[in-house]
């Protein structure tokens, strides 16, 4: 009876929230509860209502496990908005209207503000007063930044009458709370998702081997090759750059390039293949970012739910390039700085922000005095590569302040690579960092392999029997298990 008893406090004890345990994709945890979660998703395949609400407590419990009893935000946004887009639908009065998508916003950005820059703001304007100010102890909720854009982008687009609104609200709450994407993108559009929702399920070859693929990708990228070089060697080096030489600390910033590309797309392609799992299909969030020509093209490439969020809900309101050139720079850099408080408060975020800015209205200026067609020429040869070396170093730069938690880090950073660089550590470095420099160009190999090497695998998997897919999986996972530490590494964006 004592065993049985200690049994169910340890399941309960999983079940249940745990602040230093939030529920992960590649946890075991989270492994065991889809298995039952698809068990019940496939008994209720023909019957649509029940598959619905069953999806949505899903992922409530999924937010939950992540956030605690901060669920309830994400129930309180997505009533109110859904309550404001059909006011909006019915209202004909152009002032009511604006009233109520300010509404929406209100709600939304006063939310993000509360929980994200609260002691941000306070400290500054303390600073700037001559005062002092005393931090809050404020939870920051998981994905409050990419649900709260999601949702604030369907009052939007209801308010510019470019969608109409959801009738049925199971399925908005549906929608906002989906849990392959809901506390760390991709920011899915309501216009992209809204109409796969009571389609008929169909999940054929093709979908199942990209399904493989990407959530293969997903948890190499992510639990081999990010958390490995992250724990044994980068996060080493940023918590105290002094204590390594110059080409360590370079070393570091090529090594945060890649886990953070790994770590965020790695959780974007899992998000991705599960929800194909399931039968709904996101777009893509990146596209091989680090092979950009430009700064322009990157942000092409690079979380692509946020910068086209940023491009279509702030860029184009505060007035894109409609009011002149010199206002266009000014709506881009604008654009930038908000894009980079987004990802956090701290004026690092804020400097890393503005630098893209800066780069983006030099490229755009650049393009105009050379008269080049709109997304820019198609570079060739050698000078496309020339283009690539400097753009990906530029956002190596800029990932320093990004990486780092204080401008002193970063100038720390900066002064190592300078001022005390010492090539001579090189043989020692790559001899005591070996499986981490193999990892580090493995990595940046992989991502700069053709997209269509891509393509010939998912078909290839696509291909074989569902055992062999299966197999894949398991492989994959046995892998995961070797290599990773003993606590599992939480997803970088979960912090913004």
């Amino acid at each position: 009876m004592e065993n049985f008893c200690q049994t169910i406090e340890r399941l309960a004890g999983l079940l249940t929230y745990d602040v230093s345990a939030p529920l992960l994709f590649n946890s075991g945890l989270f492994l065991w509860l889809f298995l039952l979660f698809s068990l019940g998703y496939a008994l209720l395949q023909n019957r649509q209502t029940a598959r619905l609400i069953f999806v949505t407590a899903f992922s409530y419990y999924f937010y939950y496990k992540s956030s605690g009893t901060y669920f309830f935000l994400l129930a309180i946004v997505s009533g109110a908005d859904f309550l404001i887009a059909r006011a909006l639908h019915r209202s004909v009065h152009l002032a009511k209207r604006r009233w109520l998508v300010t509404a929406s916003i209100g709600l939304n950005m006063g939310l993000l503000a509360y929980f994200k820059y609260t002691n941000f703001l306070g400290e500054a304007f303390a600073g700037l007063l001559g005062g002092s100010f005393q931090p809050q102890d404020i939870f920051l909720p998981v994905g409050i930044s990419f649900f709260t854009f999601q949702s604030l982008s369907y009052t939007i687009d209801v308010y510019r009458r470019q969608i109409t609104p959801l009738r049925n609200p199971l399925d908005y709450f549906f929608y906002v709370s989906f849990f392959p994407q809901l506390v760390a993108g991709p920011i899915v559009r309501a216009r992209d998702f809204i109409p796969q929702i009571r389609r008929p399920l169909v999940l054929s070859r093709t979908m199942m081997g990209e399904t493989v693929v990407l959530i293969a990708a997903g948890l190499l990228k992510k639990a081999v090759i990010s958390d490995y070089i992250s724990v044994n060697f980068v996060d080493r080096v940023f918590d105290n750059p002094l204590l390594y030489s110059g080409i360590e600390n370079l070393a570091a910033v090529y090594g945060y390039a890649l886990q953070i590309y790994c770590d965020f797309s790695g959780y974007s392609d899992m998000a991705i293949g599960i929800a194909l799992l399931l039968g709904f299909r996101f777009p893509d969030n990146f596209r091989s970012p680090y092979q950009s020509d430009s700064v322009t093209a990157f942000w092409r490439r690079w979380h692509i739910s946020l910068s086209s969020w940023l491009r279509d809900y702030l860029y184009i309101s505060l007035g894109g390039n409609r009011k002149g050139k010199l206002r266009q720079y000014v709506n881009l850099m604008l654009t930038m700085l908000l894009g980079g408080l987004w990802h956090g408060a701290s004026w690092n975020f804020i400097a890393w922000g503005g630098m893209h800015g800066v780069a983006l209205a030099l490229h755009k200026w650049w393009m105009q005095l050379t008269h080049q067609p709109r997304g820019g020429s198609q570079l060739k040869g050698w000078r496309r590569v020339g283009a690539v070396l400097l753009t990906f170093h530029f956002v190596c730069i800029a990932w320093v302040f990004f990486r780092s938690g204080t401008f002193e880090v970063a100038m720390n950073v900066f002064h190592q690579i300078f001022t005390n660089f010492h090539i001579d550590v090189l043989p020692q470095m790559l001899a005591g960092y070996a499986t981490v420099m193999s990892l580090i160009a493995i990595g940046f190999l992989a991502h700069f392999m053709p997209h269509a090497w891509t393509r010939r695998l998912q078909a290839f998997v696509s291909l074989q029997p569902l055992a062999v897919k299966a197999l894949l999986l398991i492989l994959v996972a046995y892998i995961v298990i070797q290599v990773k530490g003993s606590d599992v590494q939480p997803f970088i964006y979960f912090q913004f």
